[in-house]
């Protein structure tokens, strides 16, 4: 069977053909596993390996498969948002069972210029935090939630929300300064 593009897996799995999702699945998944690598390079990420985070950030995906999906942009918005549930839900599951002793540790290190070891409850804070600048102001929410939870660089995250790179960087910092104050860092 020959490989379409991207665009046409998309436009099929949007009319409701699974197999076509499963085909870009295929695809995309290089991409996807190198996204949650870089999340969690140096870093021990919710204790989960990079696998199984892009295939439970895919099984997040499933219910979305017959959305109009625009483009191959859309669909990594899509999954980063998928990624960063994946890895809230984590911080939250390990917050239940281990209040404390066990701490999963993940690190920041895009929210600051340095490393910053944090507790699920962090992470947890920080998804709160997202959640409240989103209501603010969406774009600087899905730069923080790009560059942190899937570990995108400015030029990635200008590609992803098709602005400037200089607009990143001046959304970026805007961003860091109201987190740092909503998360006293």
């Amino acid at each position: 069977m020959p490989q379409l593009p991207l665009t046409q897996y998309l436009q099929q799995a949007s009319q409701g053909d699974r197999a076509a999702f499963d085909r870009l699945f295929g695809l995309v998944y290089d991409e996807l596993q190198h996204l949650a690598q870089k999340v969690r390079s140096d870093r021990p990420a919710v204790q989960m390996s990079t696998v199984s985070l892009v295939h439970e950030a895919y099984a997040k995906l499933l219910p979305s498969q017959n959305l109009p999906w625009n483009d191959r942009l859309h669909f990594y918005r899509v999954a980063a948002r998928a990624m960063r549930q994946v890895l809230v839900n984590a911080a939250q599951h390990q917050r239940r069972q281990k209040r404390g002793n066990g701490a999963i540790h993940v690190t920041l290190t895009h929210l600051n210029d340095r490393d910053v070891g944090t507790t699920s409850d962090q992470v947890l804070a920080l998804h709160e935090g997202l959640s409240e600048l989103e209501k603010m102001n969406e774009r600087q929410a899905r730069i923080v939630e790009y560059r942190v939870f899937c570990g995108f660089t400015i030029e990635e995250t200008a590609k992803m929300l098709s602005v400037s790179e200089a607009t990143i960087k001046r959304d970026w910092l805007a961003a860091r300064a109201w987190l740092a104050v909503f998360l006293r860092l």
